[in-house]
């Protein structure tokens, strides 16, 4: 959530030096260090320097900071060297060294709990809870920010409570179901940001308290509170926010022109500023009114520009608004071939933005061939039963019909036998294409009762793979290309699979999901995932090779492998899948995200039932999403 995050960048920043070395520039700092006698001061230099740094070079941050701290540990000034290790991992941040972050900011808090700095500490608290938060790791972000809360109120700081307060109730905000408690959260936040004078806070608060309210249809209280962070924001770089979501409230109401003359202000103020990310907000904002309007050319021309401002800034999240809505606005002006285009970019960067819990509810025009395939053989089913009762029905026919002539008798039995024909050829193409969709004794089950029990399996070994580039393939190629490309990928992978009896699950997106070990129990199933994706990354670096010889775009291949129980079954009761349940599902994921590309990356698990079949390379304990440190391993080739 984008307000939450501006109070975390407020908290990150604050550095306790005088408000005069502040207003020293660049040239100055430098000069000033250069003659510099080895104390405090020159420490509190250093790291003001490097913050003159953070943005467009983050490496010269990071150089004065370390200076900074070398000299403080010289010195003993533990302050010094907290405040440094925190620039550290600002300047790291900046670079997208998530885990560097959190790593110095760990340092600093352990060295401002041993000088007794618990505002230093709540910051840092803070500061490592925001990351966890705009990485979409919840439960690691409330952790971190009750944390500080609770040291905030030890000492008793009602900006850095209140700033807790409001970063917690952005954690609840994430999901639906838990608004109420982010409610009581932002409720708490309110009074102290109100006390304080806190416009900033204030204005985080109410917009936050607004988005909610407007999500569970209160329109009314939603306006109350925009108006509120609107009146906050005034003359600051936050307004537009509160303007858009005011725009955004009367569009659901149907007044189009003060929907659209709130959101052109909220655009024209982020321009002045050039505030880009406000611009691109803004833009969705206009875009979605002028969709609702009906007027499809002007939110088609706001999605566009929405789309280059969102490139410009890299910023996924609008990236992913606006090739939905990019994907929609031209599947309503019946120009389907643009509507798949950025249906695919949609897909593809929501795969980025959540994990494979979130995937299996999310579906893309990329594949819809396949599940619209998937639903014919279903439909070839039910046809089959229709072809089985007309049979029948012609039988009992021709039993109650009275014989009234040997050609009347010749002809029926000419209709049923061409009619046993069908059904027979029909039949046997159903049995087919169901088989392509199940396993067998899933399929069987399924005809014999009409549905089909989840199953556990103690062990099994589940394969996730990714193409890395994806995205700047998809802008390199045509729709009806990439699809081909990607087609003639899995076309292989489904060869490798069958060559070593591995159950194929399903294509999230351009991810490719397998398991070997079910439906029929093996021992050998952890041997035979490794050798199918050690194929398929040969196939896949063969295929590269010849693409570059071409000129031509192509992919590359993470893969992961991880060894354990599951659950599997079919779900639903349309266009119905086989898949497959469990934690051993998400380290599988884990294990694939935290690959590199043209290897075979493997768990620690898998490694113990495999390691005399291959030789392989200690990685060490690697960092997983939601799964904390997890032994790794890659596989080199099979042991002679």
């Amino acid at each position: 959530m984008r307000c939450a995050k501006l109070i975390w960048i407020l908290g990150l920043l604050i550095l306790t030096l005088t408000s005069t070395a502040q207003s020293l520039k660049t040239d100055s700092l430098k000069a000033r260090i250069t003659h510099a006698a080895e104390d405090t001061n020159k420490v509190n230099t250093l790291i003001l320097l490097g913050k003159q740094y953070f943005s467009s070079q983050p490496e010269e941050a990071i150089k004065y900071s370390l200076q900074a701290k070398e000299l403080a540990v010289k010195i003993r000034f533990q302050k010094g060297q907290a405040n440094a290790l925190k620039s550290i991992g600002i300047a790291n941040y900046m670079q997208g060294k998530y885990f560097e972050a959190l790593d110095f900011w760990n340092q600093a808090t352990t060295v401002y709990e041993s000088i007794g700095d618990k505002v230093g500490v709540a910051n840092m608290l803070s500061n490592s809870g925001a990351v966890y938060f705009n990485q979409g790791e919840d439960a690691k972000a409330l952790e971190f920010y009750l944390r500080s809360l609770k040291v905030s109120e030890e000492i008793g700081d009602k900006l850095r409570i209140a700033t807790a307060l409001i970063n917690i109730g952005a954690v609840y905000f994430n999901k639906p179901a838990t608004h109420g408690k982010a409610l009581e959260y932002y409720l708490k936040a309110l009074p102290i940001s109100e006390a304080l004078g806190d416009k900033a806070a204030i204005g985080t608060t109410t917009v936050n308290m607004g988005e909610i309210y407007f999500a569970k249809g209160k329109e009314d209280s939603a306006l109350l509170y925009f108006n509120k962070s609107l009146k906050a924001y005034e003359n600051t770089e936050n307004i537009p926010y509160s303007l858009n979501n005011i725009g955004k409230v009367y569009a659901k109401r149907g007044d189009y022109v003060k929907a659209i003359n709130y959101q052109k202000q909220a655009f024209e103020i982020s321009k002045k500023l050039n505030a880009k990310l406000d611009m691109t907000q803004s833009l969705l904002g206009l875009a979605g009114t002028y969709k609702k309007s009906g007027d499809k050319k002007s939110a088609l021309e706001a999605y566009q520009q929405a789309l280059l401002l969102a490139k410009e800034i890299g910023s996924n999240y609008e990236l992913k608004n606006t090739y939905e809505g990019l994907a929609l606005s031209y599947a309503d002006m019946s120009d389907y071939s643009n509507a798949f285009k950025y249906q695919v970019l949609y897909t593809t960067i929501k795969d980025t933005l959540y994990n494979i819990e979130t995937d299996k509810k999310l579906s893309g025009l990329l594949f819809n061939f396949e599940i619209n395939k998937k639903q014919g053989e279903i439909e070839l089913l039910t046809k089959d039963k229709e072809l089985q009762d007309l049979n029948l029905r012609r039988q009992k026919t021709i039993k109650n019909v009275t014989i009234g002539g040997l050609s009347m008798v010749m002809l029926f039995l000419v209709v049923v036998m061409f009619q046993k024909k069908k059904i027979t050829a029909a039949k046997k193409r159903s049995e087919e294409l169901l088989l392509n969709i199940l396993p067998e004794e899933t399929a069987e089950e399924l005809k014999a009762t009409g549905g089909a029990k989840a199953k556990s399996f103690e062990e099994v070994s589940v394969m996730f793979t990714d193409f890395k580039n994806f995205t700047q393939y998809s802008e390199k190629l045509s729709a009806e290309e990439l699809v081909q490309e990607i087609h003639n990928c899995y076309c292989e992978f489904d060869k490798i699979v069958t060559k070593y009896g591995i159950e194929k699950i399903k294509t999230i997106g351009d991810s490719y999901m397998c398991v070997g070990g079910l439906p029929a129990k093996n021992d050998t199933h952890a041997v035979d995932v490794i050798k199918a994706g050690l194929e398929m990354q040969q196939f896949i670096e063969n295929n590269k090779r010849s693409k570059i010889e071409q000129g031509q775009p192509y992919f590359e291949l993470r893969l992961g492998i991880h060894t354990g129980p599951v659950v599997a079954g079919i779900v639903g009761i349309k266009k119905f899948a086989y898949d497959i349940w469990g934690d051993t599902v998400n380290t599988a994921s884990r294990m694939e995200s935290s690959g590199q590309t043209g290897k075979v990356n493997i768990s620690g698990t898998t490694y113990e039932k495999i390691k005399d079949k291959f030789d392989c390379t200690y990685r060490g304990k690697i960092e997983a999403k939601n799964k904390g440190t997890i032994d790794m391993y890659f596989v080199e080739n099979p042991t002679t």
